[in-house]
């Protein structure tokens, strides 16, 4: 199996590179949360993999970090969804929102995700559980992810992007109301 690539990256063709590693040019699917964090083209660049043998083809997915790496692992387990569903995935949410998303149970945030319908939602909500994100930190207890959880859905219902919302909620000051906080937020998402 070929676990890491470091070589040139020659072609930027989303979602897909072309990188040379003395010679030989591998092509890589990425999600777009590693396709935004390339370099340019003629940089040196390393990404960790994920090889899949099949009976049509030799396929090589890449990914910036071993965390992206590990929840591809785990969604491509799960029955029905295959590597391009998870690479949707991993492009339409960073590996911390799934894992909240896990945590809280919040079948909605993955529908938003193209690709993805309501049953396979909740399928990957069952699959996941326990595997991804039953931790995601004491501070502030299950209150504050409470209270964390209903400010996203707000801010969600008024028609802002998961991205868009989730970005708000990182700088929001610690034990805020679901009020205060989704006061903050839109402070916040005016100013950007």
């Amino acid at each position: 199996m070929i676990g890491r690539i470091s070589g040139t990256l020659l072609e930027k063709n989303p979602p897909q590179l072309l990188i040379d590693c003395h010679g030989v040019g591998y092509e890589v699917d990425v999600p777009m949360s590693t396709y935004y964090d390339l370099p340019a083209l003629g940089a040196q660049v390393t990404l960790f993999t994920h090889q899949a043998i099949r009976e049509d083809a030799h396929l090589l997915f890449g990914f910036g970090n071993a965390a992206e790496r590990a929840v591809f692992r785990q969604l491509i387990k799960i029955t029905g969804v295959g590597a391009r569903t998870a690479l949707s995935i991993l492009s339409g949410m960073t590996v911390n929102d799934l894992a909240q998303a896990v945590t809280l149970q919040e079948a909605g945030r993955l529908v938003k995700v193209p690709g993805i319908g309501k049953k396979t939602a909740e399928r990957l909500l069952l699959e996941l559980k326990g595997k991804l994100g039953a931790d995601l930190g004491s501070v502030g207890g299950v209150v504050q992810h409470d209270a964390q959880s209903d400010i996203l859905n707000a801010l969600l219902a008024l028609g802002y992007s998961d991205k868009e919302a989730t970005a708000a909620l990182r700088n929001m000051p610690a034990g805020s109301t679901v009020s205060d906080g989704i006061k903050f937020a839109l402070k916040a998402l005016s100013k950007g």
